[in-house]
């Protein structure tokens, strides 16, 4: 399992990244994917704003990205890389004051939400599709606690 982590934001107070891969990996041995490469970047609203413009068309700051390596023509050159998680510092502080949740549950949520994403499950393929990812995320969620 080989799991890279860049924090590129200027947020005090975010999880250890010792804490950050621990919490990653756990998640990935609940999805089956313990031998998984994954990488992480925890940046700011203007990056991933620019990265959601970018890549899905979509001009403002979303809480998470994910880019998968498996998918397309070349996905099966190195199966065992999942592929990036991205994920607004920013936005996931915003969410969790509203959800009046801590800031490394929020960032838990993200997480698995993300490496689900790389994992092939889509929410947006249509009611079932997302009924299963979502419990997914509440049984992952749980193993997290």
């Amino acid at each position: 399992m080989q799991i890279q982590i860049l924090k590129r934001h200027r947020q005090q107070g975010t999880p250890k990244v010792s804490d950050l891969r621990s919490r990653i990996g756990l998640i990935l041995l609940a999805i089956g994917a313990g031998e998984a490469e994954v990488s992480v970047l925890l940046t700011d609203d203007e990056e991933i704003r620019r990265l959601n413009r970018d890549y899905r068309g979509k001009d403002k700051p979303t809480d998470v990205l994910s880019f998968s390596q498996a998918e397309g023509e070349f996905g099966d050159v190195v199966p065992d890389m999942l592929g990036d998680v991205v994920i607004s510092i920013e936005t996931a502080r915003r969410q969790a004051s509203e959800s009046a949740i801590s800031l490394e549950s929020e960032l838990d949520s993200l997480l698995v939400h993300g490496i689900l994403h790389l994992a092939g499950y889509d929410h947006e393929l249509g009611a079932k599709e997302a009924m299963a990812m979502r419990a997914l995320e509440k049984k992952i969620m749980s193993k997290l606690q």
